[in-house]
């Protein structure tokens, strides 16, 4: 193997959806969709230029307004997603006069967040609730921790339907199953041949598992069993759907790795139900369990098991994968010089670039520390590295507000491609090894490692 450290050439679009074409990305993913604006009004416009301009770094669409006249015009012709407003905005008090104008004429308001120099008192407060504000901020506004309000305040990072992996042998039933978990919103995979099972969960990560009592390769309780042998599968939900009556043959299914137990024929709204509530309280333990609680991202354990889920599906469909893996550069100098909040302030920064930048498709980890991992299906190491150098890049242009002055971050990166020597571990050790050389290269740079 032999490494490269080359900077990949500038791209004209700010943002990354256009800047690597990777194989097989979707329309959707490969050009920017059409987006409504975040609209900026603070009462000093030059601080709300700086700020959009920040925040389109994070690949949002951003206006700064100078006057209520140019809000007006704009929320006329260009609804936005969101408003960020300065409760003093063109005078005291006149930014919550304002907005209250403006949500009044609305069939349905706008996500509105309020922003104040000083701590605003209870009457001031009072009145952004009457306006419509959801969200109240004081004191300095930061583009990372802004992004998150207004994350949330527009929903954007919406979950996934619930995953339900269907395993009966009378496909009859499994198709039935299926057309009512559908039509309530939920992904569904049918599975006849139980002996199958592993493999399937590996491949769609379900929610949850409907599982018959009854087959003729094994019985719903001992492929329970084969289930949770499994430390990846002990807390995924399993429902028995049957026609058995017998209510003590029901309670033994269930100690033995079942959940809940449906008898056929059942009620759709029942089923929809029980499914819903079951998987998705599953799903929000198991984000808290492999998920990390600074960044919300992977945790080092998970991202592992999904690079080697990645590894299995890339070989099997003959597509290709790329692994990183980042670190923030002179990071202890940052904790040492401005404090460990805003070394927090930095990693979680970086977190929210990386998951506006890269694809729904990509799998973001926080390795450990500053250290983060990418697991990047259906992506070839040229692409890869374009991507990531790319966002190398641009994170180096935002700043944090600091004394004496402004800070600016940047990091390294390692990246290499699986090919028919690395196996999931040794992917993860020549990406750690490429970062090594990184750092040692000069800092501020992404390393390949070439097959």
């Amino acid at each position: 193997m032999s490494q490269a450290v080359e900077p990949s050439p500038q791209c004209p679009d700010p943002h990354l959806s256009r800047s690597g074409l990777r194989k097989d990305d979707p329309l959707d993913q490969v050009l920017l969709p059409l987006r409504k604006p975040v609209y900026i009004l603070l009462q000093d416009h030059g601080r709300a230029q700086r700020l959009a301009q920040q925040l389109e770094f994070f690949g949002l669409v951003v206006q700064a307004l100078p006057s209520a006249a140019a809000f007006l015009a704009s929320i006329s012709e260009y609804p936005p997603s969101a408003i960020i407003m300065d409760v003093d905005f063109t005078g005291i008090g006149q930014g919550l006069l304002l907005a209250d104008q403006v949500q009044r004429g609305l069939a349905q308001c706008i996500p509105l967040l309020f922003f104040s120099h000083h701590e605003a008192d209870t009457p001031t407060r009072l009145a952004a609730v009457r306006a419509g504000g959801q969200d109240f901020l004081t004191g300095s506004l930061e583009a990372s921790s802004l992004l998150e309000k207004v994350e949330r305040l527009t929903n954007a990072a919406q979950h996934d339907p619930l995953r339900v992996l269907i395993i009966d042998d009378s496909r009859t039933q499994a198709l039935h199953t299926e057309r009512v978990l559908v039509s309530a919103g939920m992904v569904t995979r049918s599975l006849t041949d139980p002996i199958r099972t592993m493999a399937e969960l590996a491949d769609f990560q379900p929610d949850l598992i409907i599982l018959d009592l009854y087959m003729p390769a094994c019985t719903g309780p001992e492929l329970a069993k084969v289930i949770r042998h499994s430390d990846r599968y002990v807390s995924v939900p399993i429902i028995y759907l049957s026609a058995e009556d017998d209510l003590d043959k029901q309670l033994d299914a269930m100690s033995e790795g079942g959940d809940d137990f449906l008898t056929k024929p059942f009620r759709s709204r029942h089923l929809i139900t029980t499914v819903r509530n079951r998987a998705a309280r599953a799903r929000h333990l198991k984000a808290r369990m492999v998920r990390d609680s600074l960044t919300g991202l992977y945790n080092h354990t998970h991202i592992l098991q999904l690079l080697e889920d990645c590894s299995f599906r890339a070989r099997r469909e003959q597509q290709p994968l790329s692994f990183a893996m980042l670190d923030i550069d002179h990071f202890k100098k940052i904790n040492d010089r401005h404090g460990h909040p805003m070394g927090d302030r930095v990693i979680k920064s970086l977190a929210l670039f990386l998951k506006q930048r890269l694809r729904k498709t990509d799998f973001i980890g926080r390795y450990g520390g500053e250290e983060f991992a990418i697991v990047m299906p259906n992506t070839a190491l040229e692409a890869a590295h374009k991507v990531l150098d790319d966002i190398r890049r641009r994170f180096a242009e935002i700043l944090y507000p600091a004394q004496p002055r402004d800070l600016q971050c940047t990091f390294s990166a390692g990246v290499v491609q699986l090919d028919d020597g690395l196996d999931a571990l040794t992917m993860a050790s020549a990406a750690d090894e490429a970062l090594y050389r990184a750092k040692h290269a000069g800092r501020n740079c992404v390393v390949r490692v070439e097959p």
